[in-house]
């Protein structure tokens, strides 16, 4: 199993969308950038990504879980892109801010850090575990 950070912002979908998804899950599309649109490529059924508010709030907020791997994405019209679907698994007790994570040393490798803008993006195992000691899952 791979792990994963995708970024949304909350006005446009949330992690209480997500929940009203419900099992069946909702597409992560609408993704242009191209190194995000590659590690939507790398996922896999089973992968876990962590949910993360970006602009309002900056904090990892729940996990989903990638349900349906790679697709086009219905919502791009030049047929480049590709959308996942996932399903909500947990939200966070109490959502790690960003501010937070710089202060962790281990963490400061991460592509949240080192690549701001980047919407979606791999997250090692051993940085998953730190993360998730921190939201006391």
């Amino acid at each position: 199993m791979q792990y994963w950070l995708m970024k949304s912002e909350p006005d446009v979908w949330s992690i209480d969308q997500q929940i009203k998804a419900g099992s069946k899950g909702a597409p992560w599309d609408g993704v242009r950038n191209y190194q995000a649109a590659k590690n939507l490529k790398s996922m896999k059924k089973g992968d876990q990504c962590f949910f993360y508010h970006s602009n309002i709030g900056k904090e990892i907020v729940g996990i989903v879980e990638v349900i349906k791997e790679a697709y086009l994405d219905k919502t791009d019209k030049t047929g480049k892109f590709v959308a996942v679907t996932v399903k909500f698994l947990k939200k966070l007790d109490r959502p790690i801010t960003l501010e937070d994570i710089k202060k962790v040393k281990e963490l400061s490798h991460l592509s949240l850090i080192k690549q701001s803008r980047l919407s979606v993006m791999p997250i090692d195992s051993k940085s998953w575990k730190i993360l998730n000691k921190m939201s006391k899952v």
